[in-house]
Order: structure tokens, then sequence, then C-alpha cells
């Protein structure tokens, strides 16, 4: 591994401390930054997560995703845990916390809010950053992708009607531009990227060549990285220091869910005997959360400075340091399953 690799957790830790730093600092900068929006998804943090993801779909081989089709396992554990498990664990966790174990410390419209920002969360699966966390587990690029591209479009179907459930009301505003830009950026347009590296340049050389320009690129994959980790505490700098018991309370269950739906995901991935390159990808899609709709639509719903848009924001934050820890979780567990079959 590179430098950047072996002390992830290190430059992870400064890029969060220096994002509170500047943001405080040269807090107009990035109020600058935030503005820079098309369909409330900020663009430059979605040309870092581009930089991130372009690497990861050089991988990728139209006429291997055929192939899914004959190893639906994977395929079908996804689904399970985003559809039928996270969103109901999340508002359970959510109604146990704010109106039972918090019960008094906080107004009770308040908690109110907080659980509905924590649904939003369950409900929106994980676009962008799971091809990260995929491309650092060595999963499966072909798998990764279709498993992907399935949940974004269960999501457009399925998103309002859970939602609107576990919240109690008829009518959800889903900003659909939000949706559909963001699977156009952080989907489409780095796949096809990939695709036309790969036949413009590669289609005829050895695919070890391919493998060593992917490498190459590591380093500017992890320097986005920590860079939208930078602007990501940089936007919400002042809302840690002003509110960071609200924050901690908030975190706490959001914490237990995500290593709990990583704990179920991976161990059923373990016991339906998929190979570590399918069985990592699947319990990071469960875990991670599409925050781009999620903050959106809370906004939209409840306003700007409501509890649900807070609840939302600590998604963000505390995403990519448990990613990052389950990520060498998975790295270090990778002999619990049986390696991918050669092809």
């Amino acid at each position: 591994m590179g430098i950047f690799e072996r002390y992830l957790t290190v430059w992870v830790a400064l890029s969060i401390l220096a994002g509170v730093a500047l943001g405080h600092l040269f807090p107009g900068l990035f109020q600058v930054i935030a503005t820079l929006e098309w369909a409330r998804v900020n663009l430059v943090v979605a040309v870092l997560i581009w930089l991130m993801i372009y690497p990861m779909m050089l991988k990728v081989e139209l006429s291997c995703l055929k192939d899914v089709s004959k190893k639906p396992k994977g395929l079908m554990l996804t689904l399970f845990i985003n559809w039928l498990i996270k969103p109901f664990s999340m508002a359970a966790l959510g109604i146990l916390f704010f109106q039972y174990i918090y019960a008094g410390w906080l107004p009770a419209q308040d908690a109110q809010q907080y659980i509905a920002g924590m649904i939003l969360l369950g409900v929106a699966p994980c676009t962008a950053m799971v091809f990260v966390w995929s491309h650092l587990t060595d999963g499966d690029p072909n798998y990764t992708l279709v498993q992907v591209s399935v949940n974004d479009l269960i999501l457009v179907f399925a998103f309002a009607p859970i939602a609107g459930l576990l919240l109690g009301v008829t009518k959800i505003t889903v900003p659909w531009e939000t949706l559909l830009v963001s699977v156009l950026v952080f989907v489409v347009v780095p796949l096809a990227a990939g695709l036309l590296t790969h036949h413009l340049f590669f289609a005829s050389k050895p695919a070890e060549d391919l493998e060593r320009f992917a490498n190459k690129l590591k380093p500017t994959s992890m320097m986005g990285l920590l860079l939208t980790i930078v602007l990501l505490f940089g936007f919400q700098a002042k809302i840690i220091t002003a509110q960071p018991t609200r924050v901690l309370l908030i975190a706490i269950p959001l914490l237990i869910q995500s290593y709990g739906i990583f704990a179920i995901s991976y161990g059923l991935a373990k016991l339906l005997k998929l190979p570590h390159n399918v069985a990592a990808p699947a319990a990071m899609i469960g875990t991670s959360n599409f925050f781009e709709l999620a903050v959106a639509v809370a906004i939209s719903l409840f306003g700007l400075s409501s509890g649900a848009a807070l609840a939302t924001v600590v998604g963000v934050l505390i995403e990519v340091p448990v990613m990052l820890s389950l990520v060498a979780f998975a790295n270090r567990t990778r002999s619990w399953f049986a390696p991918a079959p050669q092809v």
C-alpha cells in the first residue's frame, strides 16, 4: 500500500480537524463553495467524488455484466437489507432513543424532528461513495455497478412511499432533480468516462496496463476523498461547535444503525458463502447513505434550520469515519470468505 492507504485514518482525522478549523477561519469561502450547486448537489463535492469513483470505473467490463444474473445472491442480499431492513431499523432506533432513552433531555418537538431526519437517512441507500468503499476493499467493480444501479432504480419508486409511511405523512416532496442529477453525476458520467478510456486507450493492450494506470490514479482518488472530508466538515463547522451535545446525541443511534446493518449484511454474506469481493461491497451499500438526497428532502419538508435537517447533516459527518473503519475491518477479515473465482 502507498502512504495514503497505509495512514488513511491519520489523514482523515487531520482532514476533519482542518475542515472544522477552516470553516471557522474562512466561513465566507465555504459559503461561496456551498452556493455552487445544481439541483442541491454541490458541484465541487461532485467533482471530488467523481475523481474518487473514476479509477474503479476503469475496471468495469460491460461484457461481464451479464454474468451477474448467474450470481444473484449478492444482489438479493443488498435489496433485502436496503428495502426490508434498513428503513425500519432506523425508524425503530430513532423512536427508541428520542422517545424513550433521551426522554426528558430534549423538547418533544425536537425529538420528533430528529427521528424524521434519521428516517430519511434510512430510506436513502448509498449511490456515489459506495464505489469508493468497494474500491478500497478490492470489490468486484462490475457487480458493485449492478448493485448500485438496481438500487437507484428502486429508489426512484420506493423512496417516497416508504418515507411517507414511516414519517406518517401522505405527501412527500421528493426533489426529483436531486435524485436524477446525483445518479447522472455519480454513476453515469464516471462510468461513461471509464468505458471510454478503456475503449480508446486500453482495448488492445494487456490487462496489466490498465491496472497500472488505475494504480497511478490512487493518490488522486485519495486526495479527492480527503478534500471532500475537509469541505463537508467545513460546511458544518458552526453546527459542530454550536451544538456539540445535540450532534453527539444524534450520532449515537446513527452509529449503532451503521455498525448493526453492516454486521447483519456481512454475516448474511458469509452464510450465503459469497466471495469477499461481492460480500464487502454488499455490506457497504446497506451501511452507507445517499446523504445528498436525505439532506435535500429534510430541508424541503422541514426547513433549513430544522432538527430533521440537523440529523441528516450528522449522518454526513459520521459517514466517512464509520465507513473507513468498516473498510479496514472488511480487509482484515478477507480470510473469512472464499476467494473470488478466477475468470
